[in-house]
């Protein structure tokens, strides 16, 4: 008997064993994502967005090789509304800078759909993938390619009236890119094989879902900041305009727009969720000490807490110095990297004895 259970225990193990490449290649993708978002916020915070004003899925990977080609590009972005507002002061030179920053964005985005369907298609045939991991993987593929054309379609926001791209097509494209890495997180921790210590208890998933769905809020948030450039303005901390609680925050009318174009309420809320996160983490902290200590999964706890007081200081000083990029950027991929922590947290917690 005690062989047949040895037997078993093994056959499960190889089964386990075999989709260590698959944990690797994903682990690999959502590194890759993190990567497209710091050139991405780098993209964004160099005002180089709207620079290619055409979407070539196939020819745009290849640059402009000729100076007649560039010429052309540049001629393109002349009549857009952010060339002739703000930077009729450009020379082909300062035009080639920003167009480097969204070619390169646009590449790593292509290259990440080329880096998906190719493993995938080689797990497929490998017979490696079970199809309970097949679909929902597809899915992700999928939702890269959504996260692609909702790329484009934030940058068309800005090629007619606006100056920059539309804040809410900027907030869905962001939020897009989160729930692509937090997927590409998750599965691959789930998928591990081995169970976690620690006991968790019901409530603990309630808590740490609670505290992922804050913090995509946030992420979400932080790009109605980027795309209002309301980090530019009210740079100092912890009052906000010489008050705690600034006049003006309900200035626009119809209420609902002050959430979403109001700079100064758009930047108000972001530090308020920032305060509710504190608060939150804090209490979980808390909550698990009295409850059976940080043992097992709910040592992410710790790391969690830890990246949160980072970001905080993090961002007060991305404020209180206007925005340098790379302050900004640090404070961008960090917030992936803290929500990427609590998927984690929730991962190995279903991987944990639950009582």
């Amino acid at each position: 008997m005690a062989a047949v259970q040895n037997a078993a225990m093994s056959e499960t193990r190889i089964a386990d064993d075999s989709l260590r490449p698959v944990r690797i290649w994903l682990y690999g993708l959502a590194a890759f994502v993190l990567l497209i978002l710091v050139v991405g916020g780098i993209t964004r915070l160099t005002e180089s967005g709207l620079s290619i004003t055409s979407w070539k899925p196939v020819s745009g990977i290849v640059p402009p090789l000729s100076e007649a080609d560039w010429q052309a590009e540049f001629e393109a972005y002349k009549q857009i509304p952010q060339y002739s507002v703000l930077n009729s002061w450009m020379s082909l030179a300062d035009f080639k800078v920003i167009f480097f920053w969204e070619w390169l964005h646009r590449l790593l985005g292509r290259l990440l759909g080329f880096l998906f369907i190719v493993p995938f298609a080689v797990f497929l045939i490998q017979k490696r993938l079970p199809r309970t991991l097949a679909w929902p993987l597809f899915g992700l593929f999928l939702l890269g390619g959504f996260q692609g054309f909702l790329g484009w379609w934030m940058v068309s926001s800005g090629l007619s009236e606006l100056t920059s791209v539309s804040q809410y097509r900027l907030a869905a494209h962001l939020g897009a890119a989160a729930l692509l890495f937090m997927a590409l997180i998750y599965v691959p921790r789930r998928i591990t094989p081995g169970r976690v210590g620690g006991i968790v208890r019901r409530g603990d998933y309630a808590f740490a879902i609670i505290l992922a769905v804050l913090l995509f809020i946030q992420i979400a948030a932080g790009a109605f900041v980027a795309g209002l450039d309301a980090g530019m303005g009210y740079n100092t901390w912890p009052l906000m305009d010489g008050a705690l609680i600034p006049e003006g925050l309900g200035a626009m009318q119809p209420a609902w727009r002050n959430l979403f174009e109001n700079a100064l309420t758009v930047q108000f809320n972001h530090r308020l969720i920032a305060y509710a996160i504190v608060a939150y983490v804090g209490f979980a902290l808390w909550r698990r000490a009295r409850a059976g200590g940080l043992a097992g999964a709910h040592a992410w706890l710790i790391g969690i807490a830890g990246i949160v007081l980072t970001q905080v200081g993090l961002g007060i000083a991305t404020l209180v110095l206007a925005v340098p990029i790379h302050l900004a950027v640090t404070h961008q991929a960090m917030a992936f990297m803290l929500v990427g922590m609590t998927v984690l947290y929730i991962a190995d917690m279903q991987r944990t004895a639950t009582v």
